[in-house]
Parts: C-alpha cells; structure tokens; sequence
C-alpha cells in the first residue's frame, strides 16, 4: 500500500506538468502542432488538479468541499476560455464563482479579514491594473469585469490573512500554499487582462498558463495529504 501511494503521488503531478506543457505549447503555437491538442489538454491538467485535490483532505471536509467546488467552476471556465470571444463572459463567471468557493473554503480555516493588510495590497495591485486598461474595457463588460476583480483580490487576500493570521500555527504551511496560490491567480489574470484588453502579449499563453496552473496547484495543496 505504501508503495502504491508513493507511486501515485510522483505519477500524479508528472503527469500534470505534461499535460499542462502539451496544453501550453499546443496554445501558443498553433502553427506548429495540431490545434486539437489545446482543446484536449487544456481541460486534462485542471481534471488532473481536481483528483490530486480529491486525495487530499480528509480530516479538513468543509474546506476540502468549497475547494474542490472551485475547481470544478473553474474547469467549466477552462473549457469556456478554449472559446476567448464568445467564451469570455461565460468563462468570467465561473471563475467568479471559483474565487467565491475559495473565498468561503478559506474563511472555514480563518475568519475573513483576519489579518487586514492583505485586503489594502490586493486592493491597491487591483486598482493600478485595472485603472491601466479601464479605457479599453467594453461599457457591456466594465460591470462584469469589475465584480471579478474585487472577487479575485478578496480571494488572494482572504488567503494572505490565513497565512498571516496563523504564523506559527499548525495549518500554517497549508495556509502558504494557499497564499501563493492566490498571489500566481492574480498574475495570471492580470496577464490575461492585459493581452485581452491592451494587447496583444507576446507569449501570452505561456504567460497565463505557466502561472494559472500552478496557482491551482498551490489551493489544491492547502488541503492536508489524507493519511492511507
């Protein structure tokens, strides 16, 4: 048993760096590889995410379920995005609804607004983004885009104020991982924003993807590895 469970736990992240680095050079080089590959692989590495984070867990369900909730709306988002014009707004709100998992899935562990510091940064990192593209926001989408931009920077600072609110506690390198994982969200959608919006970026798969997928990573690894 021992063995099996040391297997899946090399074989599982292994085989989600390949799939993600399959999904990313299929996305941002077209040309060169079968377009199909994205619209398979894409979807592949966040399921892939989903079953490390259903191994995990166990003794912690509340934030096990609101996390693993957040993956799932944000796998319907992946496959919405395959589709960046049509899917943008579809795509925009189950990420939306993502972050408030996590938002709620975080707050299980610390109340909201703990530590309040985070919540000033997120906000002020927010602001200059979205104050840099605000002029080239379509009137349909500035609602729409301002929601998520508050929900994202909650989601990342609510994850800061469990890190920070619980400096030397036992859930303390769990709660890291979920900062760092809120803190890779926040770049990859701002990289998003910024080729959608004031683009184009060059590279701006790579710059998404590389950092989206680990950010998922990083909240799937707060929860606790189950004991076999």
């Amino acid at each position: 048993m021992t063995a099996s469970v040391a297997k899946s736990s090399v074989a599982l992240p292994l085989l989600t760096l390949v799939s993600a680095t399959v999904a990313i050079l299929a996305l941002s080089q077209p040309a060169q590889l079968p377009p199909g590959l994205g619209f398979v692989f894409k979807p592949l590495t966040t399921v892939l995410i989903l079953l490390y984070a259903w191994q995990r867990g166990a003794d912690q369900p509340a934030l096990a379920r609101w996390l693993r909730a957040g993956l799932l709306c944000s796998l319907a988002g992946d496959v919405a995005l395959l589709w960046p014009e049509q899917g943008f707004l579809p795509g925009l709100v189950s990420f939306l609804v993502a972050h408030v998992c996590y938002i709620v899935g975080f707050c299980t562990q610390r109340r909201f607004g703990a530590v309040r510091w985070p919540f000033l940064m997120f906000g002020v990192i927010a602001a200059v983004v979205l104050g840099r593209l605000w002029v080239n926001v379509p009137a349909a989408l500035q609602a729409p885009v301002v929601v998520y931009v508050v929900c994202l920077a909650t989601m990342a600072a609510q994850a800061w104020a469990w890190w920070r609110g619980g400096v030397g506690l036992p859930d303390e390198a769990q709660a890291r991982w979920a900062a760092w994982g809120g803190t890779l969200f926040v770049f990859s959608d701002a990289m998003l924003a910024i080729n959608k919006f004031a683009g184009p970026l060059e590279m701006a798969s790579v710059w998404v993807l590389a950092s989206y997928w680990p950010a998922q990573w990083c909240i799937a690894s707060s929860l606790r590895r189950s004991r076999a």
